[in-house]
């Protein structure tokens, strides 16, 4: 099908003005895509309260935010640990703040957004680093956080979506706690990539062929790290024993087929997998509800996996 009319709008106008990846430095980008959070944030349902919490991390205190969804609280609740798109180098707990908030009242768990570091001040593996020891800490401190350590899933979008597969991959080499889901929203999991989405939507898709190698020099340290794991979790010998996946993908991103390709992988390893590519969407547009209508539907399959997985 054609790009979704509303998309579309949003292609024109970035093609007018720039988009927040189009910036000369990470610092302006970083203060475009904020910018842009305010034209995207929709109308959320109640929770019974959102707390800012900091936990340790490798390098200093690394801030999370948590979101507690209306209902019983006298029992462990079961959780997402999320962390936020943007290119490892854009993007925080408030620009992602309406999504967070959309998939805890929707879902009906705990959702726990995470604020690592970003690049380029921290190169790889810094956010990994970060995003590994957060999920530690939240399964060590589960009783503190009224948690069920046995209903504990793992997600993010885009850059966070790479954490969480990297994450998963992890905690399993490790032994566990193991994780109920893996929820991969448009996901970057192999910077070797050469597929037919990146060739075909290289350009006039807001998330270009040339934005990617920015937030790539950005991010990684040297052309080595692109076969490491951790930032490329396609590259992982052996998906064996990963948690279940849902993971999601839009047609018009030049990320579509890695992310079907990670799913496909993951089916090939005996992993339990959903996938779904939501017709006539571009990169980012979970974001976007206040624009783009399908991100709600795209939101509520996401809710609905964590409640299926979790409760």
């Amino acid at each position: 099908m054609p790009v979704d009319r509303q998309c579309q709008a949003i292609i024109d106008a970035a093609a007018k003005g720039g988009t927040p990846f189009d910036a000369g430095d990470h610092v302006a980008a970083r203060e475009a895509y904020i910018a842009s959070t305010s034209l995207f944030q929709h109308q959320t349902p109640p929770l019974d309260h959102v707390v800012n919490l900091v936990c340790k991390g490798p390098d200093g205190n690394v801030r999370l935010r948590m979101y507690c969804p209306r209902g019983n609280r006298s029992t462990r609740q079961p959780a997402l640990i999320y962390f936020h798109g943007g290119g490892w180098a854009v993007g925080d707990l408030d620009t992602h703040d309406h999504l967070c908030r959309y998939l805890a009242a929707k879902s009906a768990i705990v959702v726990i957004a995470v604020d690592y570091r970003l690049a380029p001040e921290h190169k790889f593996p810094a956010a990994y680093d970060d995003a590994l020891a957060v999920t530690q800490w939240v399964m060590a401190a589960a009783n503190e956080l009224n948690i069920d350590i046995d209903r504990i899933a793992i997600g993010g979008d885009s850059a966070g979506g790479n954490l969480a597969a990297a994450v998963s991959l992890a905690l399993r080499s490790a032994g566990g706690p193991k994780l109920k889901l893996q929820l991969l929203i448009y996901p970057v999991v192999d910077f070797l990539a050469d597929t037919e989405s990146r060739r075909d939507y290289a350009t006039g898709y807001v998330l270009t062929k040339a934005a990617m190698a920015q937030f790539t020099n950005w991010y990684l340290p040297d052309d080595d790290a692109r076969s490491d794991w951790r930032a490329s979790p396609q590259q992982a010998p052996d998906k064996v024993g990963l948690p279940p996946a849902f993971v999601q993908t839009a047609e018009f991103d030049l990320l579509r087929d890695e992310g079907r390709r990670y799913a496909d992988t993951l089916l090939e390893a005996g992993v339990t997998v959903r996938y779904r590519c939501y017709a006539g969407m571009i990169h980012g547009f979970m974001r976007m509800g206040a624009k783009i209508d399908d991100a709600f539907k795209a939101m509520d399959d996401a809710a609905k996996a964590l409640r299926d997985a979790l409760n």
